[in-house]
């Protein structure tokens, strides 16, 4: 014989209610006395005390300096009628400027050039003299040169004089060259002053002739005159 099956029932889980813990009560955090009631205060009463000495005090007592102040009745009664006090400013300023002193230095003039009078033809003549010179080569430079001396007034002497000179000069050559810088027949220096006579100074003997003659006129006034100071100091 069996025995029957017996079922068991289980009671559903309910918890337990969550008791109530209790604390212990907090007291209440105390706050330091503000400090803004006795500043407040203290400004409050120098505000007070501020109004009181500026209604006691005459308020005007600080701009009776300026002319364009004025209160109703006070001139006569703080000044006893006089006007106020005015200031009087000039229209016109005067300034003073002060230079540094300086000194100014005149240069020297410079020295008068010295003029040697030409020496006239009579007595160049007299004093200096040459040998008497060759008739020229037609076509050479002495034959211009004779030519070119006859025309300016000189004589056969003068024109033996020239000779003379530029024979001790340059030999007569057209390219005839100093270390000094002289150049040509009448050894100009520098050479380029012949160019006042022609650009073909360097290489055309009627050039410098006639540069070299033009010189001893304004120089000595005649050949024997520039002859006469060469055989004096070696040169002319």
């Amino acid at each position: 014989m069996s025995t029957p099956a017996v079922s068991v029932r289980r009671a559903p889980f309910v918890p337990a209610p969550l008791r109530a813990t209790s604390r212990p009560p907090q007291r209440a955090l105390a706050r330091p006395r503000s400090r803004g009631h006795a500043a407040l205060s203290l400004f409050a009463f120098s505000a007070a005390a501020a109004f009181v000495l500026v209604t006691v005090v005459d308020p005007y007592s600080g701009a009776t300096a300026s002319p364009y102040f004025q209160v109703p009745g006070a001139t006569s009664d703080r000044y006893q009628g006089a006007a106020a006090q005015s200031l009087l400013v000039a229209s016109s300023v005067e300034n003073t400027v002060i230079v540094d002193g300086y000194t100014v230095t005149e240069p020297e003039p410079e020295p008068a050039p010295v003029v040697i009078a030409p020496a006239s033809s009579s007595s160049s003549s007299s004093s200096y003299s040459a040998a008497a010179a060759a008739v020229p080569d037609p076509g050479s430079a002495q034959a211009y040169a004779y030519g070119a001396v006859a025309a300016r007034g000189w004589g056969e002497d003068q024109y033996s004089c020239l000779v003379s000179l530029w024979n001790k000069e340059s030999g007569w050559r057209v390219n005839a060259a100093n270390p000094s810088g002289a150049y040509g027949i009448p050894q100009a220096l520098p050479g380029s002053k012949m160019s006042t006579a022609g650009s073909d100074w360097e290489t055309s003997a009627a050039t410098q002739i006639e540069w070299g003659l033009g010189y001893i006129s304004g120089r000595y006034g005649t050949p024997c005159g520039a002859w006469g100071h060469s055989v004096d100091v070696g040169w002319y």
